[in-house]
């Protein structure tokens, strides 16, 4: 009596064929978000670019089992001309900022430096609006431990930080005057210190008479 032969079910054959793996024109979610790319079991991976529907950004560079990771661009069109802004370039980890990259804000200020889980995170230099320049080093999204933050006035401070403020020892150069202040400082608020003349006769708007000495 024959034996009969052991059939696989069809439905096998077709979710191998569903499995996204290598090279693959764009594919479109439920929602309308958009990916062209490549992929290893059934997770973008490789390189790729992302088009979300609702925001329409778009991210473009390398990802690692279904998330942003590697080096890559994100960016946003214009709300009034529609042209697209590079937010940020640089590297990513586990779909955050992580490592050195350069972000551009909305307001016209850029960031340049180290990230970490998404936040500025080591050294880096930040361009103000106002004209200012931070450059030192960050923690958790803020100025923390040593940095310089020079003014538009080109006034700057050269000393420790922490959460965002001047604290511990520093010095306070007022050159548009010609002074120096150098001392301690907590929460932005100088607690103690010496002021001297530095660089008066050079200054654009010394003061009327200089400072004695002790």
């Amino acid at each position: 009596m024959p034996i009969a032969k052991a059939t696989e079910p069809l439905w096998h054959e077709w979710d191998r064929k569903a499995q996204k793996c290598g090279l693959r024109h764009t594919v479109y979610a439920v929602n309308g978000d958009q990916y062209t790319g490549e992929w290893l079991h059934n997770l973008k991976h490789g390189k790729g670019t992302q088009v979300w529907k609702r925001t329409e950004a778009i991210y473009s560079g390398d990802w690692k089992f279904g998330k942003r990771d590697g080096y890559g661009s994100y960016s946003i069109p214009d709300p009034v001309t529609k042209e697209y802004k590079k937010v940020y370039t640089g590297w990513w980890k586990n779909d955050k900022k992580d490592g050195y990259g350069v972000t551009f804000y909305s307001s016209g200020e850029r960031y340049e430096g180290e990230w970490s889980n998404g936040l500025r995170s080591g050294w880096g230099r930040m361009y103000y609006q106002n004209g200012s320049i931070y450059e030192g080093q960050w923690l958790a999204d803020q100025p923390n431990g040593q940095g310089m933050l020079r003014l538009s006035n080109e006034n700057r401070y050269e000393g420790g930080w922490k959460d965002g403020k001047k604290n511990g020892p520093g010095k306070f150069f007022y050159l548009e005057k010609g002074q120096l202040f150098e001392g301690i400082w907590a929460a932005d608020i100088p607690q103690c210190g010496i002021l001297i003349d530095f660089g008066r006769d050079e200054a654009p708007a010394p003061t009327p008479y200089p400072i004695p000495k002790v």
